[in-house]
């Protein structure tokens, strides 16, 4: 008689772990798809327009946040100078220009 309730208490908390690990797994596998689904392809955007942003060249055709089109004239470490027309030139943030075009969009 004792021996049987022994053994029936050392097998109730495998059984518990086990299903805690088990209660753990869903929300393992929410944190891995928002992983893969979210996190990953905005990693790699911000890493494209950073790539982009140091490529800038003077010459370069760009588009702002703003959305106005214009040559880069001018190029800083933080600012750009564009010309947007005959002799009017903006200076901006280089984090504001979020395109460039091909060259000859802009004439």
């Amino acid at each position: 008689m004792l021996i049987s309730e022994a053994i029936a208490q050392t097998a109730a908390p495998a059984a518990s772990a086990s299903s805690g690990l088990m209660s753990m797994l869903p929300l393992v596998l929410m944190f891995v798809v928002l992983y893969f689904v979210m996190i990953r392809p905005q990693m790699k955007r911000q890493k494209e327009t950073r790539a982009m942003l140091e490529a800038l060249t003077k010459g370069d055709e760009v588009v702002t946040q703003g959305g106005i089109i214009g040559k880069i004239t001018k190029l800083g470490d933080a600012f750009v100078s564009i010309e947007v027309a005959n002799g009017v030139e903006l200076q901006l943030q280089r984090a504001a220009i979020i395109q460039v075009l091909p060259k000859g969009t802009y004439k």
